[in-house]
């Protein structure tokens, strides 16, 4: 079965080229459609097994990052979404993505009630940089398979991950949900600023629902898809893509 994916567009969105880029060079294919035109008809769902949410600034972030578009999916297309769940189908949130599926109630349980956020940076600023990232090999998350670390591009400002409470974190951690953690350059975890951009508790940098299909990072695995797009590719060793990464093993789970 081929990787067939829906990627979301509309009101701020603006990487939705870039991913659909990185799910057809590893294989899969991939249509770009407008959230309106799945409202109006949600059945455009079941021509597809895997949702990306990309990144970008969905409604300005008017009322904070991805709330609005949350809000939207959540009481417009709740049904048609829990349905493309139930079928045993992907879904993958980018930066602003993963801000929507946090904000609508999809992570870390996939039951539309809100128990993590993601907010305001640390810093009080925008971060644009490269990070190291490391990955959680007990946990199940689908996107995460076979990979021992990342170097990604990161470019927010909200993606600080913060439980509503222990008891959130402490769930997560021992259903090894925090896939991708921000790391120094040695691999340590909890690392200071700027190693950590935003100043995530523990580090957490992507999550996964306990299925591990449902998955959503704020670093960009989009544009890192050709190698010489990396500041490291030459002096400092790096001789692939790494974000491709993500979306292979998308391709390889159908």
């Amino acid at each position: 079965m081929q990787l067939k994916t829906l990627v979301l567009s509309g009101y701020g969105i603006n990487s939705e080229y870039e991913s659909k880029y990185a799910v057809e060079k590893v294989g899969g294919s991939a249509e770009i459609v407008h959230i309106n035109s799945i409202i109006e008809n949600p059945k455009i769902m079941e021509e597809y097994n895997m949702l990306l949410i990309p990144g970008g600034f969905s409604f300005g972030d008017d009322l904070g990052s991805g709330k609005i578009l949350a809000s939207k999916m959540k009481y417009r297309l709740r049904e048609p979404i829990e349905q493309f769940i139930n079928s045993g189908n992907l879904v993958l949130g980018i930066c602003n993505g993963f801000q929507v599926l946090v904000k609508m109630g999809l992570l870390p349980i996939p039951d539309f009630k809100q128990r993590v956020t993601i907010t305001t940076n640390a810093s009080a600023k925008f971060e644009d940089r490269w990070v190291f990232l490391k990955i959680n090999k007990n946990s199940p998350c689908v996107f995460t398979k076979e990979v021992d670390y990342l170097y990604l591009p990161v470019r927010h400002g909200e993606g600080r991950f913060l439980p509503e409470n222990r008891s959130t974190l402490l769930n997560m951690h021992n259903d090894n949900l925090a896939a991708l953690r921000y790391v120094d350059n040695n691999g340590r975890e909890n690392p200071e600023y700027t190693f950590n951009p935003n100043g995530s508790v523990d580090g957490i940098a992507g999550v996964c629902d306990r299925s591990g299909r449902i998955f959503g990072m704020m670093p960009h695995p989009e544009d890192f898809t050709i190698v010489q797009n990396c500041p490291l590719w030459t002096a400092g060793g790096i001789k692939e893509a790494h974000g491709l990464r993500i979306f292979k093993n998308a391709v390889d789970y159908f």
